[in-house]
């Protein structure tokens, strides 16, 4: 399987060796490149926050596979998903569009984003004390 940042490099060097693409296919590929921003802003909260999969989806009234499929870009999500989503993992949901391209992520509630995973301090310094004591315990991602 092909990462995201390669499927992005070998398009942008069609696009630059002057290879066309139909409307149709420039547009599925925006919509293609939307559903893996939007499961990679998923994704990088809900690690920043110390979540399974599994607790997300209880959260958010989803099941396991509808998280997994979510982040790994396989389907975009509608407008209330992404609010439930937001109140599920104690955030506010921001969306930038610029042309063809769009930048998504989910904030902390006062405005400061969580570092991706591998480069947070911690998940305890992500959250509010209230949001810790109320969490059922961790659940191994299923």
């Amino acid at each position: 399987m092909v990462s995201h940042a390669r499927w992005k490099f070998a398009r942008d060097e069609k696009v630059a060796q002057g290879i066309a693409e139909s409307p149709e296919v420039e547009r599925r590929r925006e919509e293609i490149s939307l559903a893996f921003d939007l499961g990679q802003a998923v994704y990088d909260r809900r690690v920043a926050l110390g979540l399974s999969q599994t607790e997300l989806a209880r959260r958010a009234g989803m099941t396991q596979p509808q998280v997994s499929k979510l982040e790994l870009g396989g389907t975009v999500p509608t407008v209330p998903l992404l609010a439930r989503l937001a109140r599920a993992m104690d955030a506010v949901f921001r969306m930038e569009l610029f042309g063809s391209s769009a930048r998504v992520r989910f904030t902390d509630l006062d405005g400061d984003a969580p570092e991706a995973a591998g480069r947070a301090s911690g998940p305890e310094e992500l959250e509010e004390p209230e949001a810790v004591e109320d969490r059922a315990p961790r659940v191994a991602q299923g």
